[in-house]
């Protein structure tokens, strides 16, 4: 998110989670944002900084400056890095990209360092690219560890993830399928989707 009145629009909607990306190799960089455009963000709704090899000092000033309560690290942050970032005193949600060689194994040194784990589809970039990687991959997961699912989530998959029966399943990274241009929610099609969402879980 970087667009004032998207955001607004957004807000409104209550999602848990609002992400900035701070990755200025990104599209959807939102360096330049006015932080006091964020006075229309609700304190419930999670305010989340994403962030791919940056300093730790880097990070420490963008939680001050935005009123970030989570950090998103989508590079290649190291476990002890990954502690330093939670002592900063937000969520640390630690990004993996996943694939057929992918190993699980990596994941047993950060567990004890970070709130939540995320898993995206394995790109030669950081993320970003609009894919979906292969769920099944996920039944070699074995921690207890809750996690964020991303990678090319859309209107049609989003039913097959209704139909996962995971408790470890915290949240759904919604992204580029919902946009209109690269930072700029598609609001109509949330509204749609979060509608479902709604449903499905009272339903359980």
């Amino acid at each position: 998110m970087r667009d004032a009145e998207n955001i607004v629009g957004l807000a409104a909607l209550n999602p848990h989670y609002l992400g900035l990306i701070f990755y200025p190799q990104s599209k959807r960089f939102a360096g330049d944002l006015n932080p006091g455009i964020l006075k229309h963000v609700p304190g419930k709704i999670i305010r989340t900084g994403v962030f791919v090899n940056a300093s730790k000092a880097e990070i420490g000033e963008k939680i001050s400056q935005y009123g970030l309560k989570a950090v998103q690290l989508h590079g290649d942050e190291t476990p002890q890095f990954c502690n330093e970032i939670k002592n900063l005193n937000v969520e640390v949600i630690k990004a993996f990209g996943l694939d057929e060689s992918f190993d699980f194994g990596r994941l047993n040194q950060y567990i004890e360092y970070c709130d939540y784990f995320l898993f995206d589809t394995q790109t030669a970039a950081y993320g970003g690219s609009g894919k979906s990687f292969d769920w099944s991959l996920l039944q070699h997961y074995t921690l207890s560890k809750p996690y964020f699912l991303s990678g090319g989530i859309d209107e049609v998959n989003i039913d097959s993830i209704l139909e996962m029966t995971d408790e470890r399943l915290y949240a759904i990274d919604l992204n580029s399928k919902f946009e209109s241009e690269p930072g700029l929610k598609d609001l109509a099609k949330l509204d749609k989707v979060f509608r479902k969402l709604k449903t499905a879980r009272a339903e359980k």
